[in-house]
């Protein structure tokens, strides 16, 4: 009986145990469920004020799309020269709950009046300045189409309340920095043949540091579009002014390019370079493609144990930029109108193939022609704390782009027009050779080099980047994604670093910074030539940190986080 009543005792305590454990599993459980996970978001933008209306928008519980689009209308103000409503870009939106990347295209595109002589003489030869600087020089505006696509489809805000911030800008004012003020002053000469250009960018005595800029034509543009949305851009009053000004100046627009304007949902190109898997833009953006090829040629060579900017490093770099610019200017174009042979380009095995052509020392065909600098075009990377991204470039093309400024609308609009392929082997602004897949044709988008990426590790966003830059824009942010995963750097170590850019034609080498020994081996094969390129803006997340950076290149950037536990 004794014996019984022991082993009743020893059950019980054996169930009681049992019970404290399944307890105490169950408190690590709930605990663990439970636990507030940190908050973590960031803005890296070209404008310090554009940046802080991002953060506040992210602070007040707005997604990264929210977000963007209260940037972009923002940089419409703050940085005239690429931020606009009068040009379009593309825009990579990752949805982190569906596990979804998104490509959208709000690309310029051609007038339906236009045509593949259009900048021609009588001779056939090309009008120089035709494409750049007059009426005839825009494509048919995407910005508005695209920021009110993005927000109607993947925003949580209202737009209202997105746009209010950049009304008042530009309303009231703000002030310019040394850099704003000495780059306005740049450009006089491009607004003095534009009556309401000359009256918002010039003044007789120049722009200087701390001066307002003051743009209310604008201001009441952003007024009408936030009380009458897209339609008002694009079939209100606002349209109606930019088409009546273009007519009587000699444009091609007319109200049907503007109501048949149409924003294109695409599927991102997206390539696996070593553990990591690089999304872009499909075409009509060269970017995409270019950066999957590079990646998927350099995947061959073991970059990490280089020492970096060597001239063994180097001259791989050249050699692999070579050979994508030259399948840029062959194969790429609005795959609309032309077959783009994607799957070819962005192929392991013909990687392979570049591989052994460099291994080799076999270079690409290639021929000498003028190459011209320009510093424009906008980047921005916003993230969320629900883990969404957006990565977004956007431009005019040229600074301030054609100069003019529909009466009465307050917007710089761009000139687009020059990145299509004027002539066969003509090169446009960029130095860049289009053929017959980028020819001028009526409704087609003009072929670019804006490249915004995400990069992901185990699907997850690892690095959000992109670049302003003209054709230097995919070399620009092929080196911050090599100097990111191949060398293990920081953003912000990564931003120091002395960028290359090489395109095939012509047959320079750009660089920042290289050393002088380096030099001297380089330009006994190469002719070498020394200039600025790509400014990046960047976010990159670790387990437990994250990391924002606008690069100084140029001044006025600033990437804000936050993290809170």
């Amino acid at each position: 009986m004794v014996r019984d009543t022991l082993k009743i005792n020893l059950n019980r305590k054996l169930h009681s145990l049992k019970f404290l454990i399944i307890a105490f599993l169950l408190f690590l459980l709930f605990t663990n469920s439970t636990e507030k996970k940190p908050e973590t978001f960031a803005v890296a933008t070209r404008h310090h004020i554009a940046s802080d209306i991002g953060m506040g928008v992210l602070r007040a519980g707005g997604n990264a799309v929210d977000a963007a689009v209260a940037v972009a209308f923002a940089l419409s103000v703050v940085n005239p020269s690429a931020g606009n409503l009068g040009g379009g870009g593309f825009m990579l939106i990752h949805l982190a709950e569906r596990e979804e990347t998104i490509a959208l295209d709000y690309r310029e595109r051609a007038p339906k009046k236009s045509s593949q002589d259009m900048f021609l003489n009588a001779e056939g030869n090309v009008i120089k300045g035709l494409s750049l600087n007059s009426t005839l020089s825009a494509g048919i505006p995407g910005t508005v189409a695209g920021l009110f696509y993005a927000i109607e489809n993947f925003g949580s805000f209202e737009v209202e309340s997105l746009i209010k911030p950049s009304i008042k800008l530009a309303r009231e004012g703000f002030v310019l920095s040394n850099f704003q003020s000495k780059n306005i002053n740049k450009y006089k000469k491009k607004f003095l043949s534009n009556k309401d250009a000359k009256k918002i960018f010039t003044r007789s005595e120049g722009f200087k540091e701390n001066d307002l800029l003051i743009q209310e034509d604008l201001a009441n543009t952003l007024e009408r579009i936030l009380i009458n949305g897209k339609k008002e851009f694009y079939s209100g009053i606002t349209s109606k002014r930019i088409i009546n000004f273009y007519k009587k100046n000699g444009g091609i627009f007319s109200q049907e390019d503007f109501q048949e304007y149409k924003v294109k949902k695409l599927r991102p190109i997206c390539g696996a370079y070593r553990i990591y898997k690089v999304c872009s833009m499909p075409p009509p953006s060269s970017g995409g493609i270019a950066l999957i090829q590079m990646l998927n040629v350099l995947e061959n060579f073991d970059i990490s144990k280089l020492e970096h900017n060597s001239l063994e490093y180097l001259n791989i770099l050249i050699s692999t930029m070579d050979y994508a610019f030259f399948d840029r200017a062959k194969y790429l174009g609005d795959p609309e109108f032309f077959e783009v042979p994607q799957n070819m380009l962005t192929s392991k095995k013909y990687a392979l193939e570049i591989f052994k052509n460099i291994k080799a020392k076999k270079p690409a065909p290639k021929a000498n022609i003028k190459f011209t600098e320009s510093e424009e075009t906008t980047h921005f990377s916003i993230i969320d704390k629900w883990g969404n991204v957006v990565s977004n470039t956007y431009t005019l093309n040229t600074a301030y782009g054609s100069g003019i400024v529909p009466t009465g609308t307050g917007i710089l609009m761009n000139n687009e027009m020059d990145d299509f392929s004027l002539k066969p082997g003509y090169p446009n602004a960029y130095g860049l050779v289009g053929s017959e897949a980028n020819k001028i044709e009526p409704k087609k988008t003009p072929l670019s080099s804006m490249s915004p990426i995400i990069v992901f590790q185990n699907n997850k966003p690892l690095l959000i980047s992109g670049s302003p830059g003209g054709s230097t824009i995919i070399t620009t942010v092929l080196q911050e994604i090599i100097n990111v995963l191949d060398f293990g750097m920081n953003l912000e170590e990564s931003s120091k670093q002395s960028r290359i850019h090489y395109q095939n034609l012509p047959d320079i080498v750009f660089h920042e910074d290289l050393k002088f020994e380096i030099i001297e081996i380089l330009s006994k094969r190469k002719k070498l030539a020394k200039r600025k390129l790509g400014e990046t803006h960047s976010i990159l997340l670790f387990d437990k940190n994250i990391e924002a950076v606008s690069d100084n290149r140029r001044p006025d950037g600033k990437a804000s986080t936050i993290l809170q536990q």
